[in-house]
């Protein structure tokens, strides 16, 4: 008799076991409750940027002060991920990322109670401390679930994050601002859950990194494929892309409500819902950006998503509320499909350092956005929150770089085809 499909969690990682199925038909179990764990951890994360409002006013914050609040939560994630990363390359730790929750937990439940501001800079650190746990070895998690579709991989795994984040400012919105600081406690009931599901996802990983196991051989060893000048080039050409995008997507995520309440005078929940569909918007991208990755390739979808968003990001700042709306779910769908390339082509760049390379990515996308709502905080003291938006809409315009990154499939083709 033909089996049912799985029904819950722990039947899905019973089933992908690999002494009861193969590798493949492992992948989308995985790879479905890995993104379901990231969706909690960026929505738990997302909360910061959303409760900002509240905060403004509670604590009589300046921008700059609110800049600084995210610049405490990514700069702790953005400076720990790649040591996760490189540390876990050697070492591979599986219920680390249940631990790293835990700090997650942690910092929500500080976040509740916080009376000052040095309190709440904690908190956010603490977050920060969860997140950079847990982006390192989800990372490779993905890529050892795979199946060799890289890109979908991690754009599924990537996906999750997004809808959290997307779903955070409603969380504030409707449930959190409305009750006030004390039921952002409530929220630890998410991280809880998460927590279970990634003791789960360890119990599988462990036994796909043992000793012997065909899966754990990509994860600890390294071998260059390229001269290291050239090897740091390219990075240095991917991190400059990821700059552009960063900076930029922080910009709207950590003052787009305010830029609507002031320009258009809208009220916090219908800013809220706005920066909703921005969210909304990069799920999507980065869903169809890791599909288009795996059948384009890797740098035209560096190409069309970075620089492709051009001519939006231009636009937005002298739209009206209508378009300004269309406008952040063009630019959302398109600059977000670009992460996916960027990693699988950083992985290919260095190929057995996926946790040192995706610390090093998520974490200097983390660091980038800190510090450019640090700044863009400090500008929108000085100058208004509009000039901030009219600065950053030339910043996909450093997309041009994309044409210093090279075909490394068609190089490895030729390479393979040149006689010895």
């Amino acid at each position: 008799m033909e089996k049912t499909a799985p029904t819950d969690v722990t039947t899905l990682f019973d089933q992908a076991t690999p002494t009861t199925i193969s590798a493949q038909a492992a992948v989308f179990p995985v790879l479905i409750s890995l993104s379901f764990c990231h969706l909690l951890n960026d929505l738990i994360q997302s909360l910061i940027p959303a409760l900002y409002p509240l905060l403004k006013v509670q604590f009589d914050l300046d921008f700059a002060q609110i800049g600084i609040i995210t610049l405490a939560f990514q700069i702790t994630a953005s400076l720990l991920q790649p040591t996760v990363g490189y540390y876990t390359d050697k070492r591979p730790q599986p219920y680390s990322l249940a631990m790293g929750m835990g700090s997650t937990l942690i910092g929500l439940l500080l976040l509740s109670i916080a009376h000052d501001y040095t309190t709440v800079l904690i908190a956010a650190s603490l977050i920060g401390v969860g997140s950079a746990v847990f982006h390192p070895e989800a990372s490779r998690l993905a890529r050892i679930a795979s199946g060799g579709r890289y890109g979908s991989a991690q754009a599924l795994f990537q996906v999750g994050g997004n809808l959290g984040q997307a779903v955070g400012p409603l969380l504030a919105a409707f449930i959190v601002l409305p009750r006030g600081q004390s039921s952002i406690a409530w929220v630890s009931l998410a991280a809880l859950l998460a927590m279970a599901v990634l003791a789960r996802l360890g119990g599988w990983y462990k036994a796909h990194t043992r000793p012997g196991h065909a899966a754990s051989s990509p994860v600890s060893t390294y071998t260059p494929t390229m001269p290291r000048a050239r090897m740091i080039f390219l990075i240095s050409v991917l991190m400059l892309l990821l700059f552009s995008k960063n900076v930029y997507t922080s910009s709207l995520t950590s003052f787009f409500t305010f830029y609507l309440i002031e320009r258009f005078q809208l009220p916090i929940q219908a800013a809220q819902l706005q920066l909703f569909m921005f969210m909304a918007a990069i799920a999507a991208g980065t869903l169809l950006g890791g599909a288009l990755t795996d059948r384009i390739g890797r740098r035209p979808m560096i190409w069309v998503s970075i620089l492709g968003t051009l001519p939006f990001t231009l636009a937005m700042p002298y739209a009206n509320l209508f378009w300004t709306g269309v406008l952040t779910v063009i630019i959302g769908l398109l600059i977000a499909s670009a992460f996916p390339a960027i990693l699988v082509y950083a992985h290919e760049i260095m190929p057995g350092r996926v946790g040192l390379v995706s610390g090093m990515f998520f974490g200097f996308a983390f660091g980038l956005g800190g510090l450019g709502a640090a700044v863009m905080g400090r500008i929108a003291d000085a100058q208004g929150i509009s000039f901030v938006y009219q600065l950053c809409s030339y910043l996909p315009a450093i997309g041009i770089v994309a044409w210093f990154l090279p075909d490394l499939t068609r190089e490895r083709r030729e390479a393979a085809d040149t006689p010895a």
